[in-house]
């Protein structure tokens, strides 16, 4: 058993420690916001906080996580009323939706850090996560947009 706080509540997980913490989140936990996208850390799909700094959870295994604080997507805002969910939607981010959990878990966390990022920094810390669609301008733009509103 391995146990640590998602979304504010403690869990005991049995599973063997080097199961990913994605497949712990999907499976175990049935929390499906968090999505599979390469299985190797590069496309951001599956990007979750881990003591509020964003981590792949892909590559992240059951034992990094013991005694941690976990954060997914349903955690952040369980009424979807984050300023970055109220931003997406208004700057008409989602297309196929697939990326778009690990798109906001990563922009929360540099908001986190910086509450008003310039264009430049927002690129460079979004780098990584990719968009299927394409839809980096209206990324950027809502990140821009929870900054002012927040």
């Amino acid at each position: 058993m391995t146990a640590f706080t998602i979304n504010g509540r403690p869990v005991d997980v049995d599973a063997a420690p080097d199961t990913s913490l994605l497949w712990v989140i999907r499976e175990h936990l049935k929390l499906t916001g968090t999505r599979f996208g390469c299985g190797i850390a590069q496309c951001g799909a599956c990007t979750v906080h881990v003591d509020g700094e964003p981590a792949r959870s892909c590559v992240t295994w059951l034992e990094d996580v013991a005694g941690r604080e976990v954060t997914t997507i349903e955690g952040l805002s369980p009424d979807a009323s984050h300023p970055l969910q109220k931003a997406w939607i208004a700057e008409q981010v989602p297309q196929c939706g697939y990326c778009q959990s690990g798109q906001i878990m990563q922009a929360a966390a540099l908001l986190r850090r910086n509450a008003h990022p310039t264009r430049d920094q927002i690129v460079e810390h979004m780098d990584g996560n990719i968009c299927r669609c394409g839809t980096y301008l209206r990324i950027i733009s809502a990140i821009q947009r929870a900054a002012r509103e927040a």
